[in-house]
């Protein structure tokens, strides 16, 4: 999965990149600006445009500049992002403004004559729409009463701007504004969260339990100089005149002692005091206000589809029978003699199947990183420019966080307890978050200039997490895998995300507990102990994520073998990745209808010179 919690209900993908469309009124459009008054700009258009296409172009790109400013500073551990010199604004006065504003956006939406719009707006239209109406369907749930979940929350994504290069005095001068602004933000971020825990609209306590170490990591630093948000003042560029650097660090230390320290020394008050003793100790998202209606739309913000938890728990219950039967064939290439729970054993207790130091974990996903680089060309035409580095997962997260995440420009290894980071996965987690799965798929999307920034910079869960997924099975044709044992292990990943379908239902519809979840994943993954604790902690405090998975796994693998069946010889695997790829981040049903259409144009990908 990428690195943070970055769905449409976090607001945007990436809130402070450049904006691409910024304008105040276009040619044949009397629409006035429905979200505050974004700055003065043009658009250049490459062909002439109809007033329904201009009409719409004016709604999303005003909208969007809104967004922007609006969510600026609040991009949690994005490396691409620039460093902002706010933190947005969160209390209630302004969730209602929010809301408000995407309900209007919606009204126009509804207003515009969607027949008269282009082919290629048209499809933006069907993707925007639905975006404005998850935006909406998160603030009317509440969903900011809840910032945070078993393993990200809205104070622990503030310190990766701490672990960005800066380059300029200006950018530690914008840092240095949005230290000064933590009382701030934390008081009200504190506030929005009392509010949900007086309704009892909180994440279940028991995935709360230790989550105050990432608190306490700030609070109990023996020194300024040791706090992690001093990090930017050790080592300052060279342009920076040695008075200035000395300038910057104490304003800097001034500011983690009088701001950053006190606000993290509140909230540690707060979530052990208040929050954490008070949190609901029920499991299920259905047992929230309004839960079935709350869980329900968390399937469809998360899979961009319209089923039931019923339907979903069946087809997990499905995918999983067939994934079980694999995963015997596979045990049997290795000549194990035992049965199926003592293989698992085997797997999750052999040394030899664990690395001994940090640094030989992050040796092998560097490893299998660069040798797909070297396949990269058999199966993809247009290859991102963008690079990205293998760093392991900071400390204060570590201990809650998953085996590894990835995004533009990075992909984290935990190399915390190391016995539960098998190596036999090594190869399907660095395919799925690195690349071809998430540090190539978002960095192609935020390359491809000419789609509109809503398409580039948010990110779906069920395409971005789908086609990561289906990395993972594309690297038994890339020969990916070369033993019985690592084929086992993207297996038991494949495996992983199909039961997910069972335990997220099982949970929060059909009154799971918690060792329940655990016990199904035990029995049914080779994955460690830790690292099942952790995962169902997060489903149980996540809902509907976990199911993104494997359905936009399944949404993808249906569209390449319709495609597959339709074209025969003329398919060109190149040109399908390329065509999925080049969508951005859509729902389903686009990425499926785009495929039709690729189907139509006989196989024909966007970069005919690269096929």
């Amino acid at each position: 999965m990428p690195r943070s919690v970055r769905s449409i209900s976090s607001g945007l993908r990436y809130a402070a990149a450049p904006l691409l469309l910024t304008v105040l009124g276009l040619p044949g459009s009397a629409i006035a600006a429905p979200c505050g008054k974004p700055p003065r700009a043009s658009i250049v258009l490459t062909r002439p445009e109809g007033a329904a296409d201009a009409q719409f172009r004016t709604v999303y790109a005003r909208e969007w500049a809104w967004r922007s400013a609006e969510f600026r500073g609040e991009e949690e551990d994005d490396e691409t992002a620039p460093i902002s010199g706010h933190l947005p604004r969160v209390d209630l006065k302004t969730q209602d403004m929010r809301l408000a504003c995407w309900k209007d956006v919606l009204g126009r939406l509804k207003a515009l004559p969607v027949q008269q719009l282009s082919g290629e707006q048209a499809i933006n239209y069907g993707i925007y729409r639905q975006q404005i109406e998850v935006l909406i369907s998160a603030q009317e749930y509440k969903d900011y009463e809840k910032p945070l979940n078993a393993d990200s929350s809205f104070w622990s994504s503030l310190v990766s701007t701490a672990r960005k290069t800066f380059h300029t005095q200006q950018d530690y001068a914008r840092y240095l504004s949005q230290l000064n602004e933590f009382p701030r933000y934390f008081s009200e971020q504190t506030a929005n969260m009392a509010a949900g825990l007086a309704r009892g609209f909180t994440p279940p306590a028991i995935t709360l339990v230790g989550r105050d170490r990432s608190i306490t990591i700030v609070t109990d630093s023996p020194s300024v100089e040791a706090n992690p948000f001093y990090a930017p003042f050790k080592q300052m560029p060279a342009v920076i005149p040695a008075g200035a650097q000395a300038e910057l660090r104490a304003a800097g230390a001034k500011a983690i002692r009088e701001s950053v320290v006190p606000a993290h020394a509140a909230l540690l008050v707060f979530m052990r005091e208040k929050y954490i003793p008070s949190a609901r100790g029920e499991l299920a998202a259905e047992r929230l206000p309004d839960g079935k209606a709350y869980y329900q739309a968390k399937i469809r913000e998360f899979t961009t589809l319209d089923l039931t938890p019923e339907q979903i728990h069946q087809i997990g219950l499905s995918e999983v029978a067939k994934i079980h039967e694999q995963m015997l064939a596979v045990m049997k290439e290795t000549a194990f003699t035992g049965d199926f729970p003592a293989f698992l054993h085997f797997l999750r207790t052999d040394p030899q199947f664990y690395a001994k130091t940090p640094e030989e974990l992050l040796m092998r996903a560097a490893w299998i990183a660069k040798e797909f680089d070297g396949k990269a060309k058999d199966y993809f035409g247009y290859l991102p420019r963008s690079r990205f580095a293998i760093k392991p997962v900071p400390a204060d997260l570590a201990p809650f966080y998953t085996g590894g995440r990835g995004g533009p420009g990075i992909y984290l290894v935990n190399t915390y307890d190391l016995p539960s980071r098998p190596l036999y996965v090594q190869t399907a987690l660095t395919l799925h978050e690195s690349a071809p799965g998430h540090a190539f798929q978002m960095s192609i999307a935020l390359e491809h200039k000419d789609q509109p920034d809503f398409r580039q910079k948010v990110y779906i869960s069920a395409f971005g997490e789908g086609w990561a997924l289906y990395c993972e099975k594309l690297g038994i044709e890339m020969g990916m895998y070369e033993t019985p044992y690592s084929r086992f292990g993207m297996l038991t990943y494949q495996m992983w995300r199909a039961a997910r379908l069972v335990v997220d239902t099982g949970i929060h519809a059909k009154g799971w507990t918690r060792e329940q979840a655990q016990k199904y994943l035990h029995d049914n993954t080779a994955l460690a102990d830790h690292e099942i604790e952790t995962e169902v902690d997060r489903y149980i405090a996540w809902p509907a994520q976990a199911l993104s998975y494997y359905l936009g796994e399944m949404s993808i693998e249906r569209a390449r073998a319709k495609a597959e069946q339709a074209l025969g010889s003329r398919f060109n695997v190149r040109a399908f990745h390329d065509t999925v790829l080049e969508l951005g981040s859509v729902p389903l049903p686009v990425l499926e209808a785009r495929i039709d259409r690729f189907i139509a144009e006989d196989g024909k990908g966007p970069y005919p010179a690269l096929e």
